[in-house]
């Protein structure tokens, strides 16, 4: 029988390889990134106690997807900055690291945050 191996499973996939060897801690939490059609959504967790430090969605900021993810990046940074954390893990979710991934990741980093 033939099964039609979608994107979306194909993104799972590679999401379950990076989180298999990829983990927050309380020193260094983990930037994961969620990307739908319309928004970009990140949070900054600590898998050690399975807390969301901080988050930023694309609801919150206007105009284009890519002004959307470079604004959270932004964001993320300031906010991550304001409760002490300034080295994180990057977790692109099974993504691939072009466009609003890699325009978000670029903002973060120029924010002030290192990974």
């Amino acid at each position: 029988m033939h099964t039609t191996i979608t994107s979306r499973i194909s993104r799972a996939r590679r999401h379950a390889r990076i989180r298999a060897r990829i983990s927050g801690t309380q020193e260094r939490p983990r930037l994961s990134v969620f990307s739908s059609l319309r928004f970009i959504s990140v949070q900054v967790i600590d898998d050690t106690t399975g807390c969301t430090i901080v988050c930023a969605h694309g609801r919150e900021f206007g105009g284009s997807k890519l002004s959307q993810a470079k604004s959270i990046g932004e964001a993320i940074a300031v906010r991550a900055k304001k409760e002490g954390i300034t080295t994180i893990v990057f977790d692109r979710g099974g993504y691939t690291y072009a466009t609003r991934i890699k325009a978000l990741a670029d903002a973060a980093r120029k924010g002030g945050l290192v990974f």
